[in-house]
């Protein structure tokens, strides 16, 4: 092809170069505000560097600096880097959850990409959601696109041992109550979790997102562990955006790289890594945008056989710096050939296998081997029974193997109210054997489907050691968690799933070998109290969250909106003035 007909191809040069010369001296004359030189304007690719920066998502404040490397890179390739915002979303302040929010700044990345004049897009992401987002908005353009992890904090460091953001937190109760915890302890704890610039060091879902995009193809080999100060990030970042004009020039578009093959391989390689319970709602719904059929089950057939490689919080006891020295996401995927897609393409225009077969292990401690791996089956499970008909999920390598198994008393809280007002009530009948059940905290219910899943351990029985009970809602709860926790239950309680039937006193069955999760309460007394059950009121009647809450699909598929299913491709035919 002639350097004319590429630069005749570019999406760009419909806005700068069209027929009409009054459309053309519009958008050129403006942009020349900022002293843009004539070139820029003429068949040179046109790069979006899409930034989820934000203060108030800490995870992501430094990715102001990230995109000048991008844009180095861009520049050095030929290309032309326009860096633009979108909504930013911070799973550290944002209320009521940044679940809710996902699916609009999906919205937020795919118009803003399609409306304006990019032919390759950077996407910087890190805290949990703003990966998910921005991608699923990019595959609904599809346009050739390149991830650029923000990268985890720096290992946290208290009196002389690792401390995992996210993680401590969910032992603080325990802590305190059992261990003589002190506030002052607290202080000094919480500088010491976060010490640095990036998101949780933890295999929480950010590092989990870092994880999934490089096993999908669409980073670079080895970025999702560096950490987010390591001078090495930024110079992953500067080739990415080198990298995006040539990925331009070839036409190498999201939808050549997301195939089926990609994400079995993202599948497999979360299960090996012990990756957040989150992935699977966040990769459903991005195959939900390119349209790759996924199902629920998918993650159990390829994955819950998988063994356990990476000894990480909450699974483990090492943190993603630690990961990182030990050879990172590329020795993972080495160990895993001989169950991946090998052939499958990557950003960098080579198979992943090739990739990554020059990979070498640092610290077996931390990365182990498939023939002696941490745990024999560590990937996520699906159950299914009455109380969970399209699905729930629990994470057996988090999990207690004793409850793997378990039959117990049910005792109901019906939304989270109800479940802070009184878990720690001194009269609450109930004891270690019991199944906590929390409703109303679905995509709908809450709505948004927070991270709450894990509920808190009661006081009178923390204080008499136990430290884990099987729980279970139509919630999720954070990668940095840990316990037998069933969670994503589907159809969930407030559209009137099984789960919206259930009373404390129900006998309860969680069978995670077999894969059941049973109400064990007669037909008659469920139709009984079916017939006697009342939907609970819609949250608004306005904006965002009214949409949502009536578009939302359910989580066995993704919890995106429906109506945003599937691409509409990057073509918009008319001008704007």
């Amino acid at each position: 092809m002639s350097e004319k007909t590429k630069k005749e191809n570019l999406r760009s040069q419909s806005w700068f170069n069209p027929p009409d010369a009054k459309s053309g001296f519009i958008h050129r004359s403006w942009m020349r505000n900022q002293g843009l030189p004539n070139d820029y304007f003429e068949g040179r690719p046109v790069i979006g560097i899409c930034n989820t920066w934000s203060e108030l998502t800490p995870c992501n404040a430094h990715l102001r600096d990230f995109a000048e490397f991008v844009k180095k890179g861009v520049l050095e390739a030929g290309g032309v880097p326009f860096e633009f915002p979108v909504t930013s979303l911070g799973e550290i302040l944002m209320r009521p959850t940044a679940m809710l929010f996902r699916n609009l700044a999906s919205m937020d990345t795919e118009e803003t990409i399609r409306a304006n004049p990019m032919d390759g897009v950077v996407l910087l992401t890190g805290c949990d959601k703003t990966t998910p987002s921005t991608l699923m908005g990019a595959c609904s353009v599809d346009l050739p696109t390149i991830v650029v992890p923000g990268g985890p904090m720096l290992n946290g460091k208290y009196k002389g041992e690792r401390i995992g953001s996210g993680t401590f937190v969910w032992q603080l109760k325990d802590k305190i109550k059992n261990e003589g915890f002190t506030h002052e302890d607290q202080i000094v704890a919480e500088i010491c979790s976060a010490r640095s610039a990036g998101h949780c060091m933890t295999m929480g879902t950010a590092s989990t997102m870092a994880c999934m995009v490089e096993s999908l193809g669409l980073t670079l080999p080895g970025a999702a562990a560096i950490p987010a100060v390591d001078s090495r990030k930024k110079v992953m970042a500067q080739l990415s955006g080198r990298r995006i004009v040539e990925m331009v020039k070839e036409d190498l578009k999201l939808s050549t790289i997301l195939t089926r093959k990609a994400f079995e391989n993202a599948i497999k390689v979360n299960a090996a890594i012990g990756g957040s319970t989150n992935f699977i709602i966040h990769l459903t719904a991005i195959a939900g945008r390119i349209g790759v059929k996924l199902d629920l089950k998918d993650f159990d057939t390829l994955g819950s056989k998988i063994p356990l490689l990476v000894n990480l919080m909450p699974s483990g006891k090492f943190l993603m710096e630690d990961f990182f020295d030990a050879g990172g996401l590329p020795v993972v995927i080495k160990q895993m050939k001989d169950h991946l897609h090998n052939d499958a393409l990557t950003v960098n225009g080579k198979p992943i296998g090739a990739n990554n077969e020059m990979a070498e292990c640092y610290n077996d401690e931390v990365i182990a081997t498939l023939g002696k791996p941490f745990l024999e089956e560590a990937g996520i499970a699906v159950l299914y029974g009455n109380l969970c008909e399209d699905g729930a999920v629990i994470k057996p390598s988090a999990a207690t193997p004793e409850l793997m198994t378990h039959k117990g008393k049910a005792v109901v809280f019906e939304n989270i109210e109800d479940c802070i007002a009184n878990i720690n009530d001194p009269d609450l009948d109930i004891d270690g054997s019991s199944v906590i059940v929390l409703k109303g905290v679905g995509p709908k219910g809450y709505p948004g489907m927070p991270e709450v899943g894990n509920i808190e351990i009661p006081d009178k029985l923390i204080t008499k050691g136990i430290k884990d009970m099987v729980r279970i809602s139509d919630g999720r709860m954070s990668g940095t968690a840990y316990g037998t926790v069933v969670l994503h239950v589907s159809p969930e309680s407030t559209v009137g799933g099984l789960l919206a039937l259930v009373q404390t006193g129900d006998m309860i069955v969680l069978d995670v070998p077999n894969r059941k999760l049973h109400l064990d309460v007669d037909d008659a007394e469920l139709k009984k109290r079916k017939d006697a059950w009342v939907p609970p009121q819609r949250h608004m009647e306005r904006g965002y969250v009214s949409l949502y809450e009536k578009t939302v699909q359910q989580a066995h598929l993704g919890a995106d909106l429906d109506f945003l299913v599937g691409k509409s491709s990057s073509e918009v035919t008319r001008d704007a003035h």
